[in-house]
Formats: C-alpha cells, sequence, structure tokens
C-alpha cells in the first residue's frame, strides 16, 4: 500500500481536562480531516511540584490531561495550533503540550 498524495500533519494537544471542550468548540469549523480525543495521565516539569490541580488538592504523581489529535492538511497546521493555544494556554504550569508531526496517510483496501 503507497501511501496518498496528500501532505498532511498530525497534530497531539495534550491539554486540562476543563479546557478540551472549549478548545473542540473553537475547531468545530476548522478544516480537519479527523479528530481523536482520549483521557490520558501526565506529568511534566511539575511533578510533584502542583499540590493544586483546578481549585482541588491532588497527591498523584500523574495528573489527568485529555489528548486530542488532529488531522489537517499541511498548510492549515499552524492556524490549528494557534487556535488551540489560544484557548488551552493559562499561564500556569502544566498547561500542556503540543506536538505536530508529519502524517502519511494509506487508503484502505476495499
Amino acid at each position: 500500500m503507497a501511501p496518498l498524495e496528500i501532505p498532511m500533519k498530525q497534530v497531539v494537544a495534550i491539554v486540562k481536562p476543563y479546557l478540551a471542550e472549549r478548545i473542540l468548540e473553537s475547531l468545530r469549523r476548522a478544516p480537519l480531516e479527523a479528530v481523536v480525543v482520549r483521557e490520558v495521565k501526565g506529568m511534566g516539569k511539575q511533578k510533584s511540584y502542583l499540590d493544586q490541580y483546578a481549585d482541588s488538592e491532588y497527591s498523584l504523581a500523574f495528573l489527568p490531561k485529555v489528548e486530542i489529535t488532529l488531522w489537517v492538511d499541511d498548510a492549515r497546521a499552524e492556524e490549528v495550533v494557534r487556535k488551540v493555544v489560544e484557548v488551552a494556554r493559562t499561564g500556569r504550569m502544566g498547561d500542556g503540550k503540543i506536538m505536530i508531526l508529519p502524517a502519511n496517510p494509506v487508503e484502505m483496501p476495499v
């Protein structure tokens, strides 16, 4: 199977759970090929330094996050990332991460 000749990017955003719905709403009209949303747990630079998360005590090493994976046309990837950052950035530790990866879609055989 050969990859399709569609230049695409895979944008993976790991964000705070309470921001996921707002991010998805901001992308409602964006030209996305596909979207996957998962509940995940993670730890970044904050490690155990973050005593509070979303106004409640948290003692676990891993904090709840939401992973939003988006597949988007190459030319629109930066625009989509800007929209995610606008909504997800709070300026506090633990805001999350965004990764942009090349995507090579393959047509499924019939």
